[in-house]
């Protein structure tokens, strides 16, 4: 790697940092093996390093996978597998292609790519066929598709979620989170294949989001839309009002982050579109719910 690549992943760090709430326990593990991968370090015909991500829904599993991907090769080289769709034996055709000449999702991702992340979400559900390929995947790096081709998959990390035990750490609420651990870690061992548990370089386990978490995330999903609104040419400037109102309207002590999201995209593209269907009536005052004067904007022709 040059000096410029070497650079840049002294800074991977800060960037996770920047983008995860709640999750700091689980961050260095993932960086060490990211660095290692990104150095060469790691074995040769396996994946750059694999991970195995528990906890509850909606606590930053994915958007983790997301933050180091993007940081490490740039956008678009994350692809993204819902296990949800391999729960039958046929499948198998779907991800490897069904009969001979026929290119699986897996080649069609290979096809756009060489290197970034591979990202199985909710392993639990997938069939045992399926998790047979998962097997010589963290074993080689290659797997056959049915039309004869090899993929070489050793420029990929390999990301697996899962929810086993999730429902444990929301309801083990006054045990230690090493304890709570322990437990989801257990949890996945009984429940998984072990020959497919023992591959995976790295399992983390993620706790579940308190409110003071999501506070910044909400702010962090505040700065993100008010970035979007901007780039389309609109300037708002949110009073002290507005995170409160998202936060209250969007936290959920079991379904972590993802209301709080949708609260954000909806509460304020709301109050845009309302806006900006008032054709100019109500320019420079938009209604947040039932927030007045929750934003002043600024559109794109200058008037405020």
């Amino acid at each position: 790697m040059d000096s410029i690549e070497n650079s840049k992943l002294l800074k991977l760090e800060a960037h996770l940092r920047s983008r995860i709430r709640g999750q700091d326990h689980v961050l260095p593990r993932i960086i060490s093996l990211l660095k290692r991968g990104q150095l060469g370090l790691t074995k040769l015909n396996r994946p750059r390093g694999s991970f195995l991500f528990l906890g509850p829904t909606g606590v930053g599993k994915t958007e983790t996978t997301i933050a180091f991907t993007d940081f490490i090769f740039g956008e678009d080289k994350l692809f993204r597998f819902d296990m949800s769709e391999y729960q039958t034996q046929e499948s198998l055709g779907v991800l490897l292609g069904g009969k001979l000449g026929e290119r699986g999702t897996l080649a069609l991702a290979c096809d756009r790519s060489r290197c970034g992340t591979l990202l199985f979400d909710e392993i639990e559900k997938a069939h045992t066929r399926v998790l047979d390929i998962f097997l010589q995947i963290l074993d080689a790096a290659r797997v056959t598709m049915a039309n004869g081709e090899t993929l070489d998959l050793s420029g990929f990390y390999i990301v697996f979620t899962t929810n086993i035990g999730g429902a444990d750490l929301l309801n083990l609420q006054h045990s230690t989170f090493a304890t709570m651990e322990r437990h989801v870690l257990a949890r996945a061992q009984q429940a998984m294949r072990p020959e497919l548990f023992a591959r995976i370089t790295e399992k983390l386990v993620f706790n579940r989001l308190g409110y003071d978490h999501q506070l910044e995330i909400a702010q962090l999903l505040l700065n993100g839309e008010l970035k979007f609104l901007r780039e389309k040419g609109y300037e708002l400037h949110p009073d002290k009002t507005v995170l409160p109102f998202v936060v209250q309207r969007g936290f959920h002590p079991k379904l972590g982050a993802r209301p709080m999201r949708d609260a954000v995209e909806k509460l304020i593209g709301d109050a845009v579109a309302a806006d900006l269907l008032a054709e100019g009536v109500s320019r420079g005052k938009l209604i947040l719910n039932e927030m007045e004067n929750a934003f002043t904007v600024v559109h794109p022709n200058g008037d405020h």
